[in-house]
Parts: structure tokens; C-alpha cells; sequence
């Protein structure tokens, strides 16, 4: 079992940055990979980022790259999405989630709110 709770929303203008934060407990840190997705209102949820087991590797969909960074902090058992040059279409509720076989997401957060005004 692994408890994740994510913080770190909130309301920032267009082209403004936020961190989020997903702290994590339960299960060994080092043995699961670790996701944020996002669901836009009135969308289906997306996948935003992921990073390995090991913070060796990190994945991005198309839309946040060069914007989106995520990562971990093994002494924290937490994992980051820092968010710059935020745009109004990345308003969305942010998950995060673990996963101890790739790609399968079996623990989630309950959410936190990201709303970019313009």
C-alpha cells in the first residue's frame, strides 16, 4: 500500500509557475515509479509526467515539454512537478500516482487544484 497526498495548487496567471509536491509513505520510496496526471474540467484525465523507480528516467507528454519538470527527493519520499510558463489550458485537477510495474498506476492521490486565469 502506498499513501500519496498532493499539495502545491493553487490560482497564478498566465505565464506564472507553481510547484506541486507529492508526498509519499507506505511502501519502500526507491521500488515504485511515480506520475502526475491532470483532468481538466470536463475532460478525461491525461498523463502530465513521470519519473522511475530510481529518478534515473522521467517521461513528459507533448504539451508540458520544455515547461513541466518532474522529480524526486529520496531523503523527502517526495516527488515534484515544477510548472513554468503556465498556460490557461493546463488548468486542471493534478493527481499523483505510484506504480510498482511500469505504467500501472494502482495508488492515487486525491488531488489538487490548478487554476491559470489569463
Amino acid at each position: 500500500q502506498v499513501h500519496l497526498v498532493e499539495s502545491g495548487g493553487g490560482l497564478v496567471q498566465a505565464g506564472g509557475s507553481l510547484r506541486l509536491s507529492c508526498v509519499t509513505s507506505g511502501r519502500t520510496f526507491s521500488s515504485y515509479d511515480v506520475g502526475w496526471f491532470r483532468q481538466p474540467p470536463g475532460k478525461e484525465r491525461e498523463f502530465v509526467a513521470a519519473i522511475n523507480y530510481n529518478g534515473g528516467r522521467t517521461s513528459n507528454a507533448d504539451s508540458v515539454k520544455g515547461r513541466f519538470t518532474i522529480s524526486r527527493d529520496f531523503a523527502e519520499n517526495t516527488v515534484y512537478l515544477q510548472m513554468n510558463s503556465l498556460r490557461p489550458e493546463d488548468t486542471a485537477v493534478y493527481y499523483c500516482a505510484a506504480a510498482f510495474r511500469s505504467g500501472h498506476y494502482d495508488y492515487w492521490g486525491q488531488g489538487t487544484q490548478v487554476t491559470v486565469s489569463s
